[in-house]
């Protein structure tokens, strides 16, 4: 197996990461945390949620974040959208890409958005054509693809389905999401050959967390199948509120360091990155998750 030239870094640490967050993080700081992470070279960065504020009141400010960042070039800002309200909030502050989201467990998906899978595909296709008339790109989000902390193990043929209905819909990319930590290489690489093998590797991404210390093997694992977009979150940031005990995703910095071993290529400015992470984590009053911005070179900012 050979492993991809050059592989691009989708960044969810400012929405993903900070969602979960118990104290108010100002909307001033996450615009500076955007653009210190687009001035490291990463080529999208999921700035928000368009969510509603009584759901996750971090995200309450999504309009005066979007509105406020310096876009530059190049670079993708995604926001999440959950419904027609969503989007409709999200095309008013300017946005070009969209992401959406369901899961590959019924029970997680009734846990997370108080809908079954079938349900929750029928709100995206009730956004997506609106979306897709305007123009707007589509990123989907499958969660659970590896296993869920209500059902146990999740079937291939799950995850192969709803992703193929994610693109039937209009997505150009699907996210495959372990969202509790619980895979392995072995079963990473098989369950994303098994969706590849319907809809496409070129077209799959994939997003893990790191609460069983094997993020960057499943990602390995995953490299050498050949898929090229990672999701990550600088300073592994994150979390599931509906999956107990899983920690954040994997960390952007060690995703970009084990990518430069190996030789394949990112665009990323990997001190910037490091400093970004280190920038956000002193605002949150903790340290770091990721191992890289815990070694010397890297403690000055």
């Amino acid at each position: 197996m050979s492993l991809p030239t050059r592989v691009r870094i989708v960044e969810v640490g400012p929405r993903d990461g900070l969602q979960n967050e118990p104290a108010t993080v100002p909307a001033a700081v996450k615009i500076e945390f955007i653009q210190r992470l687009a001035a490291a070279g990463l080529p999208a960065v999921e700035a928000t949620s368009f969510v509603s504020p009584r759901w996750i009141p971090q995200l309450a400010d999504a309009e005066e974040v979007y509105r406020g960042l310096e876009r530059r070039p190049g670079v993708a800002y995604p926001v999440l959208v959950p419904n027609l309200q969503g989007l409709e909030r999200a095309m008013a502050a300017g946005a070009e890409e969209i992401a959406v989201f369901t899961a590959a467990s019924e029970a997680f998906n009734q846990k997370n958005i108080n809908a079954s899978i079938s349900e929750s595909l029928d709100r995206i296709r009730r956004l997506a054509d609106p979306a897709l008339e305007r123009g707007l790109r589509i990123r989907g989000y499958i969660s659970c693809v590896l296993g869920c902390p209500y059902e146990g193990p999740v079937r291939e043929e799950k995850v192969v389905a709803v992703a193929a209905a994610l693109f039937g819909l209009g997505c150009y990319e699907v996210s495959l999401g372990d969202t509790i930590g619980v895979g392995t290489p072995v079963a990473a690489r098989r369950m994303l050959w098994a969706v590849a093998g319907e809809c496409g590797m070129e077209r799959l991404a994939v997003h893990f967390h790191d609460t069983r210390g094997q993020a960057l093997a499943n990602i390995f694992a995953c490299l050498e199948a050949g898929v090229t977009t990672v999701d990550a979150s600088v300073a592994g940031l994150g979390g599931c509120p509906y999956a107990r005990g899983a920690s954040g995703n994997v960390a952007t910095e060690d995703l970009a360091y084990l990518l430069q071993g190996l030789g394949i290529e990112t665009g990323v400015d990997l001190p910037r990155l490091v400093a970004a992470g280190r920038w956000i984590c002193a605002r949150l009053g903790r340290e770091p998750r990721s191992r890289l911005a815990l070694l010397p070179e890297y403690q000055d900012d």
